[in-house]
């Protein structure tokens, strides 16, 4: 196969015409195209970066367009595979990336010295995050504090929070890599890395300090050293969601023994003056964790697992099979509920699978339902069993096996994906008016998951019933 070399020189604009094919063979030079007018070098290096490392780049200011090469092929393939599953993003404008048909990028160095200068500042970074003597660099490169990955530690944690549950807050801010998840002092810790350091910046400002859970599992968010992380399984310790097709290796340590090292020097420094001690006891923790394995939304895991929530501290003046029923359907199909007969603070509820018990209890836990904070915990009753016939159980459970309120019933049901935590925004649809959705902003989350109960399928006549859902979105 011949090897075409790019030499690009003061008129390369003319010369890269953008004539990529977007099925062209692969090659570990990228055509990137529809680039932000303003986008620097840096940003787009970081697209990069977490599949390998970055040998040359090339802007052409004037088509919108750049070329970016990596140093092998496979990490350009795999970079190529990524983004055709999840659109990239920069300054918040889809753009386009393709193999390109030239083989290297040759670049005049006198006019591509400023991309050469940020490629070598984050080479640096990458290898040994050493200080380049005697070589200015322009401010947008990326330097240590403005790594892609995060150190997350978790404090106050009275509740396992699972490597998915992290997934979900963090993708908030953009597309999410790679996580690895361990316990280190006692304590829950994470590395997770974005696909660009601006969105791991975002995060950082966001999250630092934020409760999870109501009062507790506090996030500590510090800039890793890494920049890249190697993840080798993807199990419930670990996950990289740019290779579905990596396996799960039964249970192996996740961590790699050179980043090991890297985190024992990184986190010594890290004692969080002033924090509580966490009080979670790590097995305890490890063990839901492990019950939890990836269980959420991974091409080709099974949606296994316990299907039967335990659900505690409910206030029982008020609280109904219904109630829970609405509420709980918010995150799959609720089959049965059951108020314990001799215990009515507490209710059984089977979800049709083990995938919608993990979201609700990731969601549910910790909220305020009628007042009170409830506990959404994994039971270990495989099913709900109903009453005896002729049994009077005053009502305290209910199959809804056949509700036509279900909301997945349907497979690829567009509301798999919309399923977001309780907010204090309400989604509001099928209204029976040209507008058929509205947002609701209520004054608390709690006031919220009330108004949900109450206005689900709520019959506004001529057979049309008010869909509620939490949204993303505030107003």
């Amino acid at each position: 196969m011949t090897s075409m070399v790019v030499t690009a020189n003061g008129n390369d604009s003319k010369k890269f015409k953008g004539e990529d094919k977007m099925d062209g063979a692969p090659s570990r030079v990228l055509h990137i195209r529809k680039l932000p007018g303003e986008v620097t070098e840096t940003e787009v290096i970081a697209l990069g970066l977490p599949f390998g490392k970055v040998t040359n780049i090339l802007m052409l200011k004037g088509k919108n367009q750049a070329f970016l090469e990596l140093a092998t092929e496979e990490a350009a393939i795999t970079m190529v595979n990524y983004y055709s599953a999840v659109t990239p993003h920069l300054r918040n404008q889809p753009i386009y990336i393709q193999y390109s048909n030239h083989k290297e990028l040759k670049t005049d160095n006198t006019l591509n010295q400023r991309a050469q200068a940020v490629l070598q500042a984050v080479t640096a970074v990458q290898t040994a995050s050493t200080p380049l003597s005697g070589t200015t660099v322009s401010e947008s490169a990326v330097t240590p504090a403005q790594s892609p990955v995060l150190r997350i530690i978790i404090d106050n944690m009275y509740y396992p929070v699972t490597l998915d549950v992290l997934h979900q807050i963090f993708s908030k801010f953009g597309a999410v890599l790679k996580i690895i998840t361990f316990t280190k002092n006692n304590q829950f810790q994470a590395l997770l890395q974005y696909g660009d350091p601006v969105n791991a910046q975002q995060a950082k400002l966001a999250l630092d300090g934020q409760n999870i859970y109501n009062a507790c599992c506090t996030l500590r968010i510090d800039f890793s050293k890494l920049v890249n992380l190697n993840v080798k399984y993807n199990n419930d310790k670990s996950r990289d969601y740019t290779r579905p097709d990596l396996p799960s290796g039964d249970g192996q340590p996740a961590l790699d023994p050179a980043i090991a090292a890297a985190f024992a020097k990184e986190t010594s420094l890290l004692a969080v003056p002033g924090a509580l001690s966490p009080l979670a006891i790590p097995n305890a923790a490890a063990a839901a964790a492990a019950a939890a394995a990836g269980r959420v939304g991974m091409p080709g895991v099974s949606a296994g697992g316990n299907t039967v929530l335990l659900v505690s501290n409910l206030n029982e003046e008020m609280v109904t099979p219904q109630s829970l029923f609405t509420l709980f359907g918010v995150y799959g199909d609720v089959q049965r509920v059951k108020i314990l007969y001799n215990k009515k603070d507490s209710a059984l509820i089977q979800m049709a699978d083990g995938n919608q018990s993990q979201l609700a209890m990731n969601h549910l836990n910790g909220q305020k339902m009628y007042g009170k904070i409830i506990r959404v915990t994994l039971s270990k009753h495989q099913t709900v069993q109903l009453p005896r016939e002729g049994l009077d159980d005053q009502g305290l459970t209910k199959d809804f096996g056949n509700s036509p309120l279900h909301r997945f019933k349907k497979p690829g049901s567009k509301n798999f994906q919309n399923i977001f935590p309780p907010s204090a925004t309400l989604h509001l649809s099928n209204i029976p008016r040209d507008h058929k959705m509205a947002l609701l902003q209520m004054a608390t989350v709690e006031e919220a998951i009330q108004a949900l109960i109450d206005l689900h399928n709520y019959n506004l006549g001529e057979n049309h019933h008010l869909r509620v859902s939490f949204s993303k979105s505030t107003i």
